[in-house]
C-alpha cells in the first residue's frame, strides 16, 4: 500500500485500491508482453529476435535495441504472473501522472539508453556472451519503479506489507539488485545497460514544475547557457570595470522583471 505526502492533484494509487479507468496503454503493455512470452515455447527463434543480442551491432539487427523489453522473458510460473502485476501497479500511476506521450517518451529514454550502454560494454568487455539481466519485462519494471521513484518520491511503499520505505529509495535499491544479479550471472553488460536506463528515466523526470513531463534535458541545456553567460559578463566586468547590482530575484523590480544580476 502506498499513500503519497507531496502536494499533487493526482497522488499514487499503487496497489490493489484506488478507481478510475485503467489506462489502455497499459493493459495493451502487459497483452504484448504476455503474447510473447507465450509465443517463446512454440515460435523461439521469432521470440529470439526480438531479444537484445549481439547481433544488434554484428549484424545490423539494430531493432533489438527498441524490441528487447516487450519479448516477455522467462520460464513458466507463477512468478512471471507477479511480474507483471507489479508492471501494471507501477506503470497504471506513471500513466496516469505522464499522459500519453510522456509515459512512451519516458521509457524510449529508458530502453534505447540501457540497449546503447549494454551493447557498447558487450562489445568491449563480454564478447559473445548473452545479455540476461535486462531482457524483457524485467527492464520495463525496472524502467517503471525508476519513473515512480522519481515521481512520487514522497510516497511510501510497504514492502512485504511490514517495511515502511520512501519511493525515491528504489532508485538505488534497483541499482544493488541489480548488482546482485551481476554477481551471480557475470553480466556485465545487463548490469551496466540497467544503471543506464534508471539514470536515463530519472534524468528525463527530475525537472521540477513539469510534474514529471520530462523536462530534464532542456532544464539542463537552459542551466548550461545561463552557466556561459555568466562566465562571460564576469569576464567582461573584470577586463573593462563593469559593476554588478544585483537583480530582484522573482519580484520583477527595478531590473525589469529579469530576475537576475545586470551590469553598467
Amino acid at each position: 500500500m502506498v499513500y503519497g505526502r507531496q502536494p499533487s492533484t493526482r497522488l499514487p494509487t499503487f496497489g490493489f485500491g484506488g478507481g478510475g479507468p485503467v489506462p489502455p496503454d497499459v493493459v495493451a503493455l502487459l497483452v504484448v508482453v504476455f503474447a510473447t512470452f507465450t509465443l517463446q515455447f512454440f515460435a523461439p527463434a521469432a521470440v529470439a529476435l526480438l531479444r537484445l543480442t549481439p547481433l544488434a551491432w554484428q549484424r545490423g539487427f539494430v531493432w533489438q535495441a527498441a524490441t528487447y523489453p516487450f519479448a516477455g522473458f522467462g520460464g513458466p510460473s507463477i512468478w512471471f504472473l507477479l511480474e507483471l502485476l507489479i508492471l501494471f501497479w507501477f506503470g497504471r500511476d506513471v500513466f496516469r501522472r505522464l499522459g500519453r506521450r510522456g509515459f512512451w517518451r519516458t521509457l524510449a529514454w529508458g530502453v534505447l539508453a540501457g540497449a546503447a550502454v549494454a551493447l557498447v560494454v558487450q562489445a568491449i568487455a563480454q564478447p559473445g556472451e548473452p545479455i540476461v539481466l535486462m531482457q524483457g519485462q524485467r527492464m520495463l519494471i525496472v524502467l517503471l519503479i525508476a519513473a515512480f521513484a522519481t515521481l512520487f518520491g514522497s510516497a511510501s511503499i510497504y514492502l512485504f506489507f511490514v517495511l515502511r520505505v520512501e519511493a525515491r529509495w528504489f532508485l538505488p535499491i534497483e541499482v544493488l539488485i541489480a548488482f546482485m544479479g551481476y554477481l551471480g550471472s557475470g553480466d556485465l553488460a545487463g548490469f551496466l545497460g540497467i544503471c543506464a536506463g534508471i539514470g536515463a528515466v530519472w534524468w528525463r523526470l527530475r525537472s521540477p514544475g513539469r510534474g514529471g513531463g520530462g523536462g530534464g534535458p532542456r532544464d539542463t541545456w537552459l542551466r548550461l547557457q545561463r552557466w556561459w553567460l555568466d562566465r562571460r559578463l564576469k569576464r567582461l566586468r573584470r577586463r573593462r570595470g563593469f559593476s554588478v547590482v544585483p537583480g530582484d530575484r522573482g519580484r520583477g523590480g527595478d531590473t525589469g522583471g529579469g530576475g537576475g544580476p545586470y551590469y553598467h
